[in-house]
């Protein structure tokens, strides 16, 4: 192996040699990054859907919420969800209350399709009610 040697400014020597490089390359890693940075830009407004719904249109204000509700949604054939599970009109009252688990300050948002009977968004808020929950909200869409 050969070494080379060079002279320098102020008569130091320096020996160089053929040493591999002991830096970590970073290229990658930000490649990598950029990558699922963009991938989960993509994906995460699409983990917010839910039931595919018509909502009513109103002129009120939307509100401030602290924490995430609950919400139900009653779709245009009569299908009832929590959250974005399909429960049966006759399961419902039970798994609010194992939902609840004696917590039934929390806030309870219904979503309804724009064509769904009212008899129907009646019997699910009295089924509501009657599961000890208090604060019920309906959801529309802002008119324009």
């Amino acid at each position: 192996m050969a070494v080379s040697l060079k002279t320098l400014p102020n008569n130091r020597r320096r020996v160089r040699k053929n040493n591999p490089i002991s830096d970590i390359n970073v290229t990658p890693l930000v490649d990598v990054m950029l990558v699922l940075l963009i991938v989960f830009m993509v994906t995460a407004p699409l983990l917010t859907v839910g039931v595919p719904i018509e909502l009513p249109k109103t002129d009120a204000k939307q509100m401030s919420e602290e924490s995430e509700p609950l919400t139900i949604t009653l779709d245009k054939e009569g299908n009832i969800y929590i959250q974005e599970l399909e429960i049966p009109f006759a399961e419902l009252g039970e798994k609010l209350e194992a939902i609840g688990m004696g917590n039934y300050d929390q806030k309870i948002y219904i979503n309804g399709d724009k064509n769904i009977n009212y008899e129907m968004l009646m019997k699910v808020m009295a089924k509501i009610n009657s599961a000890g929950y208090t604060s019920i909200g309906l959801v529309t869409d802002i008119e324009t």
